[in-house]
């Protein structure tokens, strides 16, 4: 049976141990890493570690959907999946799945122990983020069976600081050919990887561009079967965009409850903001908008966890809650007023991430073109125009 208790451990943890390092945490450097550790030590200590990893592995063995009940209080702050250990679950779920025994066999427990870290690098410069069929990074094979890949990928979430970074690359074919594209795991201490700089999104850190020159890669590190890449991706996308919509319910709930607690405390001449019509309006739109929103998030979880076809419900949900945090961050800051636009509350980062939120993983326009498309072939079939 679930532990019922474990979703107010996991928030009570958040609020007091997480939160107040986030300013540490956000400038990175050594200083950073130690914080990290001490949170992570401290997690294990409260029995609180890689809920949804493994057991086998060392992780806590729960489901998608009994790690659902608490993503959204871990999400809450951005650093809360790393210091619980959940940051790696997309990684050592495709790993296990698809990697060799070899990979499996070296990297999996260390990942789920956290003294490994890893990375996915798909998108690149210079081509258009929706179109993988257009990758230029090339992986070919050397007569050892070994790989020998050459590219550059941008916008890897932790590049900086993994051990390891999964690279969708071309092995066959040419470009816009819709076959032929396989991901390799490199090990960053490679010769021949370079981290080339960071990029800050609307200011912030975290997103990183990574050059292969030559860099050489064992035949089993493959991951999945040679030129089936997007197969493999098109899986770990669904349970990523998943997770991240669950995080992003709990990162505009925080919001929420900031503009909240200033719309009860602040007090001008006229009275508490609380009395205001417009400000009863903006938390009316936020409420609105979460409870609208997580349903649609939840029904992608029951979906995947059953083993059935979500995109259709994992584009809605990517989409809905992309747009709610965005909206609910936006309502908290005119609640604040100046005060939401500085650094004495979270309100700033969770807007940026908000807006992000609406390209990162597929832009909106992808999620919309996709679904609907799926939508009307289903009214394409023999009869299904005349269901009426």
């Amino acid at each position: 049976m679930p532990d019922t208790a474990v979703p107010e451990r996991v928030a009570e943890f958040v609020r007091s141990e997480v939160v107040p390092r986030e300013p540490v945490l956000d400038a990175g450097g050594p200083t950073a890493s130690a914080a990290l550790r001490e949170l992570r030590e401290e997690a294990a200590a409260r029995g609180l570690w890689a809920l949804p990893l493994p057991a086998e592995l060392g992780g806590g063995g729960l489901g998608l959907a009994e790690y659902a009940a608490y993503a959204e209080v871990e999400g809450a702050s951005d650093h809360g999946p790393a210091a619980l250990g959940s940051a790696p679950l997309l990684d050592v779920r495709m790993l296990a799945r698809h990697g060799s025994t070899g990979v499996r066999d070296r990297f999996l427990k260390p990942l789920v122990a956290g003294e490994l870290r890893s990375c996915y690098a798909m998108t690149e410069p210079d081509v258009p983020g929706t179109d993988p069929f257009l990758t230029a990074t090339r992986a070919e094979r050397r007569p050892d069976g070994s790989w020998r890949v050459t590219g550059r990928k941008w916008f890897t979430s932790g590049a900086a600081d993994a051990d390891l970074v999964t690279v969708l690359a071309r092995t066959d074919g040419g470009d816009g050919d819709r076959d032929g594209l396989s991901l390799l795991l490199v090990p960053t201490e490679a010769s021949g990887f370079r981290v080339v700089r960071e990029l800050p999104v609307l200011g912030a850190g975290g997103q990183w561009e990574i050059e292969l020159d030559g860099v050489v890669v064992p035949a089993d590190h493959l991951v999945g079967f040679r030129g089936q890449a997007l197969a493999v991706a098109g899986e770990r996308l669904q349970w990523g965009r998943t997770l991240r919509c669950l995080r992003w319910l709990g990162q505009a709930q925080r919001a929420f409850d900031l503009m909240c607690g200033r719309a009860v405390s602040r007090t001008g001449s006229r009275g508490p903001l609380a009395g205001h019509q417009l400000v009863q309006q903006h938390v009316f739109e936020a409420l609105l908008a979460l409870r609208t929103t997580r349903p649609l998030v939840h029904e992608a979880v029951a979906l995947l966890e059953a083993g059935r076809d979500a995109r259709t419900e994992v584009g809605l949900a990517k989409v809905a809650a992309a747009r709610m945090l965005q909206r609910v961050a936006d309502a908290a800051i005119q609640v604040h007023g100046a005060a939401g636009l500085g650094p004495d509350t979270a309100l700033p980062g969770l807007f940026r991430t908000g807006r992000a939120a609406r390209i990162l993983d597929g832009p909106d326009e992808l999620h919309i073109t996709s679904v609907a498309r799926r939508v009307l072939r289903g009214y394409g079939d023999e009869g299904a125009a005349t269901r009426w």
